[in-house]
């Protein structure tokens, strides 16, 4: 018996957007990427089987990649991985649907994507602010160091709580700076939840075309000024994952 197959749906497009005859979907083999039209609107999509395993590392990939990729030249409101629908009829009745509503929000992001900033503290240098910071941390550091694991539990504990309670404090602190420096550069923000427990700041941005220069240009005059504390990275640009939930996207 045949396998039964349905669509992946990567995201919302305008109508005369056209895949790279070289996209490659989701799936082992990877699924040839198409159009589906209705009106001023395309969904992008591949085939793949409905009892095929997806969310593998290769899957991820390909869906960012794919929407990056479209984005880079069009408009595109990236629709939650893993949405599938059962064929063509069920893409065209979304788009006819929602059809007002989408292409309001691709004219929205016309022109713009979104960037991430992820940084990370330096372990030895954030503990030492901790310590220079709270006397009573530095007074239990000085307890515990040199001496058995076992007989200055409680104080390692307590230790920790205490830096872990100051890095809290200065994730906070450290995101507020950074959207300082850049507000007047973009058009919106997100907070992405910390990935580590030295994170020091995890934000999405949403950023004019035009202004991406001075974007960047700005957090690496934060960067230098931050010096030795922390790492920062900047990701981008990409579709606007973190801003399409205001629409309400489907999946």
């Amino acid at each position: 018996m045949a396998e039964e197959t349905g669509l992946f749906v990567y995201g919302i497009v305008p109508s005369d957007v056209e895949p790279t005859p070289d996209a490659q979907g989701v799936g082992d083999p990877p699924g040839e990427v198409a159009a589906i039209r209705h009106g001023e609107l395309a969904a992008l999509v591949s085939e793949v089987g409905l009892e095929e395993p997806l969310g593998r590392p290769a899957d991820l990939t390909a869906y960012q990649e794919l929407l990056d990729g479209t984005a880079a030249v069009a408009p595109v409101l990236p629709v939650r991985f893993g949405t599938v629908v059962t064929g063509p009829d069920a893409v065209a009745d979304l788009l006819e649907a929602h059809h007002d509503r989408f292409a309001a929000a691709l004219d929205e992001f016309e022109g713009r994507a979104e960037f991430v900033v992820h940084g990370r503290y330096e372990e030895r240098e954030l503990v030492a602010d901790v310590l220079a910071d709270d006397p009573a941390a530095a007074d239990l550091a000085r307890q515990v160091r040199g001496q058995p694991e076992e007989a200055t539990r409680a104080e390692r504990i307590r230790l920790g709580e205490i830096i872990s309670q100051g890095v809290e404090l200065r994730r906070e602190a450290e995101n507020r700076k950074v959207l300082d420096a850049v507000a007047a550069l973009v058009v919106d923000s997100a907070a992405r939840a910390p990935s580590s427990e030295l994170d020091a700041v995890h934000l999405a941005f949403l950023v004019e075309a035009d202004r991406a220069d001075d974007f960047v240009d700005a957090l690496e005059k934060y960067a230098e000024e931050r010096g030795g504390l922390l790492r920062l990275r900047l990701l981008g640009p990409h579709a606007p994952y973190d801003f399409v939930d205001a629409h309400q996207l489907v999946g």
